[in-house]
């Protein structure tokens, strides 16, 4: 937990001290594309054990949020808008927009009420196989098997693991240990995994993903709203990086066609499952603009800036994170600040390994 304490604090102090609002103009860019995933009653982050909390906000903070942007003189605009201002090498004021991840059916009960009371655009990147009840959640099955456990014994690559999970230090331990190596294998070795993993406990994991899930004629009906725009995030949630190139072409094909059916149109944008720089890479950006693509995001930290008018399928975004709801921290991260440190940081790091490595040839 130490290293969410730092963040916020760094954000707190950016943005508590007006130093965010004097530097946003020089590193604002063109605006911000929010990312939620779970929007529900109760999701503030200060549970003992929740170890995916950074993915849950309430609908309170969403209001509070919309409500924030708007008073710091920003367009909220659907993402059709906000790619046509990039595209035309931005100018005016900047822009807002937000985009939820995954389809999960409190998007529709607690999140639609909030952004139809604000007349605000959103988008919903659909998996199609959550909504299909085949979605293999492992990141929630594992936080469920350790939530409702003393111990834990997995078997990874280097081993079998027991380990305590009597409390919610222990459990946050256990957690930790076993989610980055799961969360690396490859694609179709992690659910195996899962499955084996989640079986061995009693764990029904498509109960689980209906559980959360919309349906599909609650997607049909989200769609008709004019405030929402749906896109694709593929069938099964792979990393499409860690696909082959014709595997990852059928997971986002596949998962358009399916939302053509289920809504009568087809989605022109596109979000990268996990979206980071090992999920999604260059091969990815290209894929999806020769698949016919308007736009694509991932969850690479940042504003939107003129630059990326030459790569419109890998947009940045700014997460609005379950564990830091408050707006002094929006306030920082809409400044574009704390990314323009962050790009700057590895770069510095970069070239000293770079030193480093010639020092020694």
């Amino acid at each position: 937990m130490q290293e969410p304490r730092l963040i916020r604090f760094g954000l707190h102090a950016l943005g508590a001290t007006g130093l965010a609002r004097v530097l946003a103009p020089a590193f604002r860019g063109l605006g911000a594309i929010f990312m939620l995933h779970h929007i529900e009653p109760g999701a503030d982050g200060t549970a003992a054990f929740a170890p995916n909390a950074g993915l849950e906000i309430t609908p309170e903070f969403l209001d509070a949020a919309i409500g924030h942007v708007r008073a710091r003189g920003y367009d909220i605009v659907s993402l059709d808008e906000a790619v046509r201002r990039v595209a035309a090498g931005g100018s005016g004021r900047p822009f807002a927009v937000f985009t939820i991840d995954d389809g999960y059916r409190d998007n529709a009960e607690f999140a639609l009420p909030v952004f139809r009371k604000h007349d605000c655009p959103f988008t919903i990147f659909v998996c199609t196989g959550l909504i299909d009840g085949t979605l293999e959640m492992w990141w929630r099955v594992l936080e469920e098997a350790i939530a409702g456990a003393d111990e834990v014994t997995a078997t990874l690559d280097d081993g079998t693991v027991t380990l305590p999970a009597r409390d919610a230090a222990e459990k946050r331990a256990a957690f930790a240990r076993l989610y980055w190596p799961v969360r690396h294998m490859e694609e179709h070795a992690q659910r195996d995994w899962i499955r084996a993993f989640a079986g061995a406990r009693g764990i029904d994991i498509g109960e689980r993903c209906r559980a959360v899930a919309m349906s599909w004629e609650e997607v049909a009906e989200i769609a008709r709203d004019p405030l929402c725009t749906i896109g694709a995030h593929t069938v099964n949630h792979f990393a499409l990086a860690k696909l082959s190139r014709e595997e990852a072409g059928a997971e986002v094909m596949r998962s358009a066609e399916r939302l053509e059916a289920a809504t009568g149109e087809r989605p022109r944008l596109f979000a990268y499952p996990y979206g980071d720089e090992g999920s999604a890479g260059e091969r990815d950006f290209a894929l999806l603009e020769e698949l016919g693509f308007e736009a694509a995001v991932t969850t690479r930290k940042g504003v939107v800036g003129r630059g990326d008018a030459r790569r419109l399928t890998a947009l940045p975004r700014v997460s609005l994170n379950g564990l830091y709801q408050d707006l002094v921290s929006l306030d920082a991260l809409m400044s574009g600040v704390p990314f323009a440190a962050w790009n700057a940081a590895r770069t510095l790091k970069g070239l000293g390994r770079g030193r480093a490595a010639a020092s020694t040839r």
